[in-house]
């Protein structure tokens, strides 16, 4: 397939933030049909300093990949997709696992009527066509499996001894990224199981993004944009219980965390939502916050939450 030539994006009106007009990116290219290319949230509000820290890996990695690290339902994979949806830049994604192999990410054989034929893997991929590649939650795997990611991104071509020895040139597009909810170091707070403590000659090869939850202010716009017959001050307790089960899950230097479930964008739009969908039955928000988030708690932690909420709403909270 004939590539495309890229073409060139004018930051402020893509990702509605202010900056000048000269200020253009060099986006994939002009093809919107791709199916790899995330799907746009014309709702989805970036944050100024993350946003930038992208563009600028995105722009030019200079040899590294991008670590993006931050506490559970922050937003971490959202913000990349957002971005590349805008830029018109296919992605590859993998969840990673405990039990992750290299061949995961390369390929294998398969048996594709009635021929063994060699499908390639999401890396493979990525380092073709000039993909972003993501490994989510990439903390989760072997350190040893993603030692052998370590040529990759030195920017060393794709051998692939499966298929015949077969080589790929990175293409010049080529981007490798990662989340996770810890720095690499391990998980020092308990919250998420299966968390391992990566190679540093490995992390030595990222440059990191510290990602934490939207400010109050950006999850209010988020709100109004997706559920504009909520009325304000709606919107603004539900953000601001949201704040307070997360400070209670994140914890702080003089304690642990006193709850092991959290409150994400995603699930306070949902219950922003839910809370309209629902808003004939008796104590619709209360109704819609058991099924965003409560139901998957347990007992005790379920009746703190609502108490949180029942305080911050005080009045409305039986409207």
């Amino acid at each position: 397939m004939t590539e495309q030539s890229p073409f060139l994006v004018q930051v402020n009106q893509a990702f509605n933030v202010p900056a000048p007009d000269a200020f253009v990116l060099e986006g994939f290219n002009a093809d919107t049909t791709d199916p790899n290319i995330p799907v746009r949230k014309d709702e989805y509000v970036f944050r100024k300093e993350d946003l930038r820290d992208v563009l600028a890996f995105l722009s030019n990695p200079d040899g590294d990949g991008l670590y993006i690290t931050g506490p559970t339902g922050c937003g971490k994979t959202s913000l990349i997709c957002q971005v590349a949806s805008r830029l018109n830049w296919p992605v590859q994604q993998i969840t990673a696992h405990g039990r992750l192999e290299l061949s995961d990410l390369i390929g294998h054989h398969t048996l594709v009527n009635g021929n063994m034929t060699f499908v390639y893997g999401p890396l493979a991929l990525a380092v073709k066509h000039g993909h972003l590649l993501i490994i989510n939650e990439m903390d989760l795997a072997e350190p040893a499996e993603l030692a052998g990611l370590n040529d990759i991104l030195e920017g060393a071509p794709l051998v692939i001894a499966q298929n015949g020895g077969e080589i790929i040139m990175p293409h010049n597009k080529f981007r490798f990224i990662a989340t996770g909810n810890s720095a690499g170091s391990g998980d020092q707070t308990g919250l998420y199981q299966g968390v391992l403590q990566q190679n540093l000659a490995f992390l030595d090869r990222f440059r990191i993004i510290e990602a934490t939850y939207a400010e109050p202010s950006v999850e209010e716009a988020i709100l109004e944009n997706v559920a504009p017959g909520l009325p304000e001050v709606f919107r603004q307790k539900m953000v601001k219980v949201a704040g307070d089960i997360r400070r209670l899950f994140i914890g702080g230097a003089d304690g642990g965390a006193e709850l092991s479930i959290t409150m994400s964008t995603r699930t306070l739009v949902r219950w922003a939502k839910l809370t309209l969908a629902f808003k004939g039955a008796p104590n619709a928000v209360e109704y819609a916050l058991v099924r965003s988030l409560t139901a998957r708690a347990e007992l005790e932690q379920r009746e703190a939450i609502h108490r949180i909420a029942a305080d911050v709403f005080g009045d409305h909270w039986e409207d």
